[in-house]
């Protein structure tokens, strides 16, 4: 566009002072642009520290690979920075205790990851440290791709591969452990010693109430650590109620556990799903209880599409648990098997103080598959395994669409299928419901001083002595597919376990869902139909 003729065309020089200042400040923002670092370069390299056991030096910047640090000792010194990165060389190896300092925020986290191509960089405390990996009083901070062992020349109370601990520190938000490796913690077999674990989360301090606020644990193996595998610590007292939330714990691998797998506790809407427990070792000692996944003095939990097997506890030793102080648990399409100590444990202590305890209620147990479990032979409770067993004034406790399938029993073996027993107290207002009780020899039935016990709609197969009263109940084989079982391990073992479309399992349900959910192989269950019997909805 041409200038227009009402306007004057000044030499540079002559310019009025507004557009001089105008044209030095466009002049100073394009050097600006001009010798600023690249989006991606320097500004990123500035917030990245890079550590190399073998090739790295304390003295470097630790800003590149060609200039990272050597030592835990310089990392340890550092105080990063929120959206810091420190990264560790793949295939290298730290003896020690890594400890950040720090703090990320909500829109800038501190990552601590690998870099390069390999296998995971190694932490080990070899016994020298309480943990290999220690965040203490910290938030928005993930770690990745570590492995982490710390075992020491013989075992120790308090041994740990993670610990994440806050002290009088208020809420900590946003902690994520992804893909970490963590192996051989030797930690203490006894839980009044303290135990050990392979991961911990801790609360403490003396004034000023802490919690966490978005925990993740996800796609972690933990294996041959003890005493327990991953532990979510919180303040359990009704009377001091400040709960952890937001607590995830999915697609993680428990191996070679001898106690507990996977325990939040004061904590309110935890979830844990998709975790496999196995393999359990015979180490505990005389008299030591833990069992797979468990809340303790928990609200609203979710339990589901875990596995767990192999537990060997010489008490308990179930594969799952609605324990203490629990309100509002949900334990669905879990699979539990091969557990010594039985498949479900709902409890409660009726000696403890209500300011501390409301007690255990709501509990829901459905669409779950447990086969194999209860056979303990051995040690001080041996004889002593019921399937479902409820001890304690447990309160309105409903256990529905279930498959048991309870195997042979040889001889020593407890033969309980559902023991309602005591523990200062017992329960009141159970339904058992659309449960398949699936025997191939015979149970019997335990209910000592309970009270409202509902059986409704169950099928029972096999021989049950002291059958309860269910006026609605049916005995017939189920109309499983395949009716065997060629592989139990793994989800995909079970499709046998559907059933066929004209079982006499269809249809005969009770309902009880007031919203639509699915069965355990993912089919819709309709609000107000009547169910069928078992864990199975096929299409009618």
């Amino acid at each position: 566009m041409l200038p227009s003729k009402s306007k004057k065309n000044y030499p540079v020089y002559f310019l009025p002072n507004q557009n001089v200042w105008a044209i030095f400040f466009l002049l100073f923002c394009c050097y600006a642009c001009t010798f600023s670092p690249r989006t991606g370069q320097k500004a990123v390299t500035e917030k990245q520290y890079f550590v190399d056991a073998i090739k790295g030096d304390d003295a470097h910047t630790g800003h590149s690979p060609k200039q990272a640090w050597k030592t835990l000792a310089k990392v340890n010194s550092h105080v990063f920075e929120p959206g810091d990165k420190l990264l560790f060389k793949s295939g290298t190896t730290y003896e020690g205790q890594l400890k950040i300092q720090g703090a990320g925020t909500k829109n800038k986290l501190i990552i601590i990851d690998q870099y390069g191509k390999g296998a995971k960089p190694q932490l080990n405390a070899k016994g020298k440290h309480q943990a290999a990996l220690l965040l203490y009083n910290t938030q928005y901070i993930g770690v990745n791709n570590l492995a982490i062992a710390n075992q020491g020349e013989n075992r120790e109370a308090k041994r740990y591969g993670v610990q994440v601990e806050l002290s009088d520190f208020g809420t900590a938000h946003n902690i994520a452990l992804r893909n970490l490796e963590v192996h051989d913690v030797n930690g203490s077999l006894v839980k009044q010693q303290g135990g050990g674990a392979g991961i911990i989360f801790i609360n403490g301090g003396r004034t000023t109430p802490s919690r966490f606020d978005g925990v993740l644990v996800e796609n972690c193996s933990i294996k041959n650590c003890a005493r327990n595998g991953l532990l979510i610590n919180g303040n359990w007292q009704r009377s001091r109620w400040f709960p952890n939330l937001n607590v995830v714990i999915r697609r993680n691998l428990i191996q070679g556990v001898p106690g507990d797998g996977i325990v939040p506790t004061g904590c309110d809407g935890a979830l844990i799903e998709h975790n496999v427990m196995r393999d359990c070792p015979r180490l505990l000692p005389r008299g030591e209880a833990a069992a797979g996944i468990w809340p303790w003095s928990c609200d609203n939990t979710l339990i589901q599409y875990n596995e767990v097997s192999d537990h060997k506890a010489p008490w308990d030793g179930q594969g799952f648990d609605s324990d203490w102080n629990c309100r509002n648990t949900l334990i669905q399409y879990n699979y539990s098997h091969d557990n010594e100590g039985g498949f479900l444990l709902v409890c409660n202590d009726g000696s403890s103080p209500p300011t501390n305890n409301v007690g255990n209620v709501g509990s829901i147990i459905r669409y779950n598959v447990s086969i194999n479990d209860g056979h303990r032979t051995q040690g001080q409770h041996a004889g002593f395994s019921p399937v479902i067993h409820v001890a304690g004034p447990t309160r309105n406790t409903r256990i529905y669409n279930n498959l048991i399938y309870v195997t042979r029993r040889s001889a020593g073996m407890d033969s309980t299928l559902i023991n309602l027993d005591t523990w200062h107290g017992y329960a009141d207002s159970t339904l058992f419901a659309n449960n398949i009780f699936y025997v191939a020899g015979g149970v019997k039935y335990l209910y000592g001083q309970s009270s409202r016990n509902f059986f409704q709609n169950n099928l029972y197969f096999g021989r049950h002595h002291s059958q309860p009263h269910d006026p609605n109940g049916i005995l017939a084989a189920p109309g499983f597919k395949s009716g065997t079982l060629k592989e139990n391990v793994g989800f995909a073992a079970l499709t046998g376990f559907g059933v066929v479309a004209n079982a006499p399992v269809v249809g005969k349900g009770l309902p009880l869902v007031t919203t639509s959910i699915k069965d355990f192989f993912g089919n819709p269950v309709v609000p107000g139909q009547n169910p069928s019997i078992g864990i199975h909805e096929p299409a009618r």
